[in-house]
């Protein structure tokens, strides 16, 4: 393919792009966001709860690879996260995990986000490593879909499911 060739392609398929997107934002209409904030890195740090929120972990139950705290106002809809009865015992030991274990497979630290809605008003907080991209889709009625991260490959040496060694000594979890 020549290198005018490939041009017009991707010209006529960005044309096609932009005509699919209505040429605005409808798109991306009803798809919330997260943000990295540092203060919300350093209440999970802290293990502080907040009473406002529903927990919810993905991945073990021991090494979870995010913990979300949604806002009560709002209903999660979908059964790829487990509901959590946060206690003060409970946090603190899912987050060192998590802390523990990304730094170990991953040599990453964990991270705090606010999770916004269609309309960027804070509904929510997530705890995950960086890498951890994820989608919030608004429905009616204060609805909410969030998938989980991707199952890609720091996550899989995240869970143990990679057969790679993490950890001191070599050895897996």
């Amino acid at each position: 393919m020549s290198k005018y060739t490939k041009l017009i392609f991707c010209i006529f398929a960005f044309l096609a792009l932009y005509n699919v997107c209505g040429c605005s934002t409808s798109f991306f209409k009803n798809w919330g966001r997260i943000e990295p904030d540092a203060n919300v890195t350093d209440s999970f740090n802290k293990f502080q709860i907040n009473s406002n929120f529903n927990y919810f972990i993905s991945g073990s139950d021991v090494y979870p690879t995010s913990i979300m705290g949604l806002n009560k106002a709002y209903t999660l809809e979908t059964d790829l996260w487990k509901r959590i009865d946060m206690t003060p015992i409970i946090f603190s030991e899912l987050v060192t995990n998590m802390r523990n274990q990304s730094i170990g497979c991953c040599s990453q630290t964990m991270h705090g986000f606010y999770i916004y809605d269609d309309n960027n008003n804070k509904i929510g907080i997530w705890y995950s490593l960086i890498s951890g991209s994820i989608a919030i889709k608004m429905k009616e009625d204060n609805k909410v879909i969030i998938f989980p991260p991707r199952d890609d490959d720091s996550y899989r040496a995240y869970e143990g499911k990679s057969g790679r060694s993490i950890g001191f000594g070599g050895g897996g979890i």
